[in-house]
């Protein structure tokens, strides 16, 4: 089942062990993305992938992303076939690239649920959807910082992907306005940065009025 028929659906773009497990346990959060860079700033590696995906789909976590890597198709093969053999919420993700087009079809034709990662353009888009994949992930902040319309490139990318089995999961989203004006254009999956994840769920009229509420009760 694609994310777009099951609700909005937040994810936590992140691997600070402590932070993620809080947005999960407050049930606020679907699941984790990753990547090496991620991995990287947090002082973790390939090695520390098995102990994160249980301590995260302990916690709550429908759903985890770690990305395979490799010089070539057959590398990322190999590697995504390992990371799926984690659980069955592991989703594998894979560059928007030759060798992670063709390593991400043979993992989907094997049933490995599969997202496309670093998309920028609506043939990328297209090509994920061909080859199977579950998940694309557009980079609204770095198609802003090319000078591109991020929102109106991605709403399209959701627009075409509207009904094919393939769902947009936006990524680099940087406030939260982003957010709210991506799903203005269709778009149902979203990962952000644990700050920007708990922004989006407050505002301070809302914070006077639980005070509020919280003194009259007593």
């Amino acid at each position: 089942m694609s994310a777009a028929s099951t609700g909005y659906r937040l994810y936590a773009d992140s691997a600070d062990e402590a932070a993620v497990g809080a947005l999960l346990d407050a049930g606020v959060v679907a699941g984790v993305t990753t990547n090496p860079t991620i991995l990287r700033r947090a002082s973790f590696g390939p090695a520390d992938i098995p102990r994160l995906h249980a301590r995260w789909t302990a916690a709550g976590a429908r759903r985890v992303f770690f990305q395979a890597w490799g010089g070539d198709a057959a590398e990322m093969l190999a590697r995504g076939r390992r990371l799926a053999e984690l659980g069955p919420n592991l989703t594998v993700k894979l560059p928007a690239t030759r060798a992670g087009f063709a390593a991400g079809r043979a993992l989907a034709a094997e049933g490995t649920s599969v997202l496309v990662t670093a998309v920028y353009a609506p043939g990328q888009a297209l090509g994920a959807s061909a080859i199977g994949a579950e998940f694309i992930a557009p980079y609204l902040g770095r198609l802003n910082d090319a000078g591109r319309d991020g929102v109106a490139e991605i709403g399209r990318m959701a627009e075409l992907l509207d009904g094919t089995g393939t769902s947009v999961l936006a990524a680099s989203l940087r406030a939260p306005d982003a957010v709210v004006e991506l799903a203005g254009r269709g778009v149902r999956s979203f990962t952000a940065a644990l700050d920007v994840v708990w922004a989006l769920l407050q505002d301070e009229t809302s914070d006077v009025a639980a005070r509020v509420f919280e003194e009259d009760s007593v």
